[in-house]
């Protein structure tokens, strides 16, 4: 492997498995209850439209979180189909994909973008109204602004603390793990084994997570500007500002991951690194034979060499 990696790689965790996305494709390993592993690859078509919009700062933010949604909802669909699912029950399972191809993808991303587009404006919304109850006591813009975001914070974190309680999220959580520790094996220059993984750390500046805590941070300061009174016009253009602040947390998620090797602008990154101390758990052995087996076959797409040292069970 060449000391220099040209190719940024992302991933995302699924249902015990970890997808990962490449310059040729996007491939889910999963972990079935034979202890094989299953994939699921897809071919990246890049929309001449949306790689335009990728090249526009803000717009390239917007672009690539929702298409995200759409393709890791695919993604985490086959994940769900085969969790705990017998690999010679698999028959019963194909059909169904086969039934209707195209409505099952144009369905599966549609349902990954409005759940994502759901999510955001119940968490940017709820905290609004919550505040403006307090207006009485916290009557200044400052005041009820930060306030808005104090209680996105707290939403955030409850949310994400108490979902890490259930034993399936926190294996979900560990794949997460499991998903930075091969990418921050594969930037330091390492042959990818099980060894060279799990001795990396399980943060990474470019996770999602980091992108959800800014879009807290951002928040709070694009609101500085709008006024929040009355209640109805705060709904209102926190509806309208949500491209803008999802745009500008995009950027700056870009800036900390540019930044991350410079001693005095690295600090910039950290509370996203953080809150990732609740969204990652360090994996087992075999779940990082998983990413791994789906980082390589993502890797092989890209024609990329590498050292690998594991045994993959088909």
């Amino acid at each position: 492997m060449s000391d220099k990696q040209t190719n940024t790689y992302g991933g995302q965790a699924v249902i015990e498995g970890v997808m990962f996305a490449g310059k040729n494709s996007f491939v889910t390993a999963v972990r079935r209850n034979d202890e094989s592993i299953d994939y699921l690859t897809v071919e990246r078509q890049d929309n001449p439209k949306l790689s335009k919009l990728k090249k526009i700062p803000i717009l390239r933010g917007i672009a690539a979180i929702i298409h995200a949604s759409a393709n890791g909802t695919k993604h985490l669909n086959f994940s769900s189909e085969r969790y705990g699912v017998n690999p010679e029950d698999d028959a019963q399972i194909v059909p169904e994909e086969k039934k209707s191809k195209l409505a099952m993808i144009i369905g599966i991303g549609a349902v990954g973008v409005f759940s994502f587009i759901f999510g955001k404006l119940i968490f940017t919304l709820t905290p609004a109204l919550v505040a403006d109850f307090f207006d009485k006591w916290l009557p200044s813009r400052f005041e009820q602004v930060a306030l808005e975001g104090f209680l996105k914070l707290i939403l955030l974190l409850a949310y994400v603390y108490l979902v890490s309680l259930t034993p399936l999220i926190r294996r979900v959580f560990q794949y997460h793990g499991a998903e930075h520790k091969v990418i921050n094996c594969y930037e330091n220059g390492l042959p990818l084994t099980v060894e060279n993984v799990q001795k990396q750390s399980r943060l990474h500046y470019r996770c999602g997570s980091s992108f959800m805590l800014f879009t807290v941070i951002v928040g709070v300061i694009v609101y500085m500007f709008v006024a929040t009174d009355p209640l109805w016009w705060r709904m209102v253009n926190r509806i309208m500002l949500l491209p803008l602040v999802i745009g500008l947390s995009f950027e700056v998620l870009q800036l900390t991951n540019k930044v991350r090797d410079i001693p005095v602008l690295r600090f910039l990154g950290y509370p996203g690194l953080w809150l990732q101390l609740v969204t990652t758990k360090e994996p087992k052995d075999d779940q990082v034979e998983v990413a791994l087996a789906s980082f390589k076959k993502v890797l092989e797409n890209d024609s990329v060499q590498v050292n690998s040292g594991i045994k993959i069970v088909r």
